[in-house]
């Protein structure tokens, strides 16, 4: 699993790139929760295009992020997720909390 974190403007783009499940969890949920405490932002974009795969416990990371970028006040959409996660956005129910653009 790599992460990179970049800005657009006053958002914080969050580029996830591999499989997000119990093997990449804790690096993913410190580095996201570390960029996202700490940085000036308006809005937390998951781009989400070269994530080939997610488990349950990537839901729960992808979850447990939005709740804490929503306790800051900041909003949250992902952006290009591959066919395999916008499945599982889908079926999941993700799409329900977090905006697709």
């Amino acid at each position: 699993m790599e992460l990179f974190i970049e800005f657009e403007g006053r958002k914080l783009v969050l580029r996830l790139v591999g499989e997000l499940d119990e093997h990449s969890a804790e690096f993913v949920k410190r580095r996201l929760d570390a960029a996202i405490s700490e940085n000036n932002f308006d809005a937390v974009i998951l781009e989400l295009s070269r994530l080939t795969f997610m488990d349950s416990t990537g839901i729960g990371v992808i979850i447990g992020r939005y709740k804490l970028a929503r306790k800051l006040n900041k909003s949250v959409y992902v952006r290009n997720p591959s066919q395999t996660v916008d499945k599982i956005f889908r079926m999941s129910g993700l799409y329900e909390i977090i905006t697709k653009i």
